[in-house]
């Protein structure tokens, strides 16, 4: 932030003779146009460029003529001979009220000898505006060798002097323009570094358009001076203003469209309203705060490096949520699976459940990509490479880490996600076996998978833990499958017998329109034997996972029915008595 070193003052505002009227700006559609045309263009790699608050260009110095021969000798106090020392004199120059001394800090090649007297104080006065409104100054990224090295470099860029330094860049209507230093070296005289000339040759327009507007101006003069943090005294009082108008605007537009809603007919109008009400709630705060830190106020720097991110971040949201809605309410109106039993089966439902799954997945990978070119567009229109520590993070892969690791477990849920979409491991509609549950998936959204339990309940389970555990899917591939049911019996048990009871009852429920499979595949097999008795296992064909639980308890049940009848004729006994347990 533009925070001076310990031993300097905080700037003060332009000379009072020189008026900066707010004049210029671009057309606020023009501006929401370039933004939209951001987000088509710009991508992932924008976001992770690393981008330096300070560039350098190689070489000694420029050479030029006499510099600043109308303003006379510049005062022996002045630093020049580093950009550092530059920007401390600038500064003191300015706190000061030296505007004259200022004007020396600036190369006014541009300008006839006879007119620089006059015309250097008001362009110093213009940069101290600039400065102090728009331009986040890094004193760590300002070389102290009048080399104009960083201290922050490598061995092989030691060696480099540099001649140009690029401080800050700074919108004009129709184009970015830079703040740099050169350093120059003046006929007959030792190289210096001066704010450049073509910097100087921007200011009148970049002071018009990031200037005082003209409701600031109309302010006391108690309100116009420096309170703390390097803030005006308005700006203290006016930003709760600002926030406080922005929340009323967006609880009156929600309640207004929540209106509307109430009152719309029609499927249509009630999903348009749907889609537009949190949008168009983002447009009317984001507006707001535009229009008032456009037109009514322009804030320093400290805040406009965040009031701007966050109303680019507003207008990129509200983009991105009426397209995410608009996309889900076209897909749902053409692919409606509301009114279809998708955990049937059936071959056109095989088809209907995959393409559930894709759509949903769709979805989800739409949603990062212009999550991904969104977050490009804030970074990129709201200048955040530009503030201090962030492009060396950025640089240096720091913050790539810290954003990685802090986001590692939501990153794996929605690449596990798109994985299950992917391979179709598990379908929207499919009965899986999940912890010894019998559920049906339902939704697969990013971070979770949510599962609904025979019983009605719903199952919510992290990506992550479903694809990292074990689980059968019974309508994947064949809906055709072997149910068992398994009892120990006593050694004397009469297993044919049981056998032709078992077939029996599945005969019967073929009778009664079971759903079951070949009868070849049906049958009672001893899988062992132990302290008790035999282990048997009957074998349930089933054609449908929907009623192969219903079958099975059925079948079930009625073996038991039977078993119990045949003891009670019988002298022999079926079921094995268990040993009477001491009591404790």
């Amino acid at each position: 932030m533009n925070v001076l070193p310990s031993s300097l003052p905080a700037p003060v505002p332009p000379a009072p003779h020189r008026r900066t009227g707010r004049t210029g700006g671009a057309h606020p559609a023009l501006r929401l146009a370039r933004l939209c045309l951001m987000l088509v263009v710009l991508a992932l790699p924008l976001i992770a460029a690393p981008a330096a608050p300070v560039a350098a260009q190689e070489g000694e110095w420029f050479e030029t003529g006499p510099l600043n021969p109308g303003l006379g000798p510049a005062p022996g106090w002045l630093d020049r001979s580093t950009p550092q020392g530059t920007m401390e004199s600038f500064q003191q120059a300015i706190y000061m009220g030296d505007y004259r001394a200022a004007a020396h800090l600036l190369d006014l090649s541009d300008i006839p000898d006879p007119q620089q007297g006059v015309a250097g104080p008001e362009l110093a006065g213009d940069l101290n505006t600039v400065l102090a409104r728009k331009v986040i100054i890094d004193w760590n990224a300002l070389s102290d060798r009048p080399d104009g090295i960083p201290a922050h470099t490598t061995a092989d860029q030691a060696a480099t002097p540099q001649r140009s330094i690029l401080v800050w860049s700074i919108d004009l209507a129709d184009r970015p323009v830079p703040i740099r230093l050169n350093r120059v070296a003046p006929e007959g005289g030792e190289p210096v570094w001066v704010f450049a000339r073509q910097t100087v040759r921007n200011l009148p327009a970049l002071a018009r358009m990031h200037g005082p507007t003209a409701f600031e101006e109309y302010m006391p003069e108690a309100l116009r001076q420096r309170a703390a943090w390097g803030l005006f005294w308005w700006e203290i009082m006016a930003l709760p203003v600002v926030a406080g108008l922005a929340i009323v605007i967006g609880i009156i537009v929600h309640r207004l469209l929540s209106l509307l809603a109430r009152r719309a007919r029609g499927s249509l109008a009630t999903a348009v309203l749907r889609s537009v009400r949190m949008p168009v709630i983002l447009v009317a705060v984001s507006g707001l705060a535009w229009a008032c830190s456009t037109w009514l106020f322009v804030f320093s720097g400290p805040i406009d490096v965040i009031l701007s991110p966050l109303i680019a971040t507003g207008f990129v949201v509200a983009m991105i949520t009426l397209l995410m809605n608009t996309v889900d309410e076209i897909l749902d109106r053409i692919l409606n699976f509301d009114e279809i039993d998708l955990s049937a089966v059936g071959p056109e439902l095989e088809e209907r459940r995959s393409l559930a799954t894709k759509v949903a997945a769709a979805r989800r990978a739409a949603l990062v990509i212009v999550f991904l070119i969104g977050s490009g567009v804030v970074l990129s229109a709201a200048g955040l490479f530009r503030t201090i520590g962030f492009s060396i993070l950025a640089s240096a892969g720091v913050l790539t880490l810290i954003l990685g690791f802090a986001a590692r477990d939501i990153l794996a849920n929605i690449m596990a996600s798109l994985q299950i979409s992917a391979n179709q491991s598990a379908r929207i509609g499919d009965m899986v076996m999940f912890r010894d549950r019998l559920c049906t998936v339902e939704r697969v959204n990013f971070t979770f998978v949510q599962l609904r339990i025979w019983t009605g309940e719903r199952l919510v389970v992290p990506v992550t833990t479903f694809t990292e555990e074990v689980f059968e899917n019974w309508m994947m591939g064949s809906a055709d499958a072997i149910r068992t049911i398994e009892m120990t019996v006593t050694p004397e048990t009469d297993v044919p017998r049981l056998r032709e009871i078992f077939l029996a009852i599945l005969e019967d429920g073929r009778e009664n329109e079971w759903l079951l499979g070949e009868a070849e595949l049906a049958g009672v097999h001893v899988t062992g034997v132990g302290l008790y008795g035999k282990q048997l296992m009957f074998k349930v064909p089933t054609t449908d996972p929907n009623t192969a639980w219903d079958i099975v308890c059925d079948v079930r049940e009625r073996l038991i029915d039977e078993i119990v009848q045949l003891e009670a004729a019988g002298d022999a006994a079926i079921f094995p008595a268990l040993p009477p347990v001491d009591p404790a």
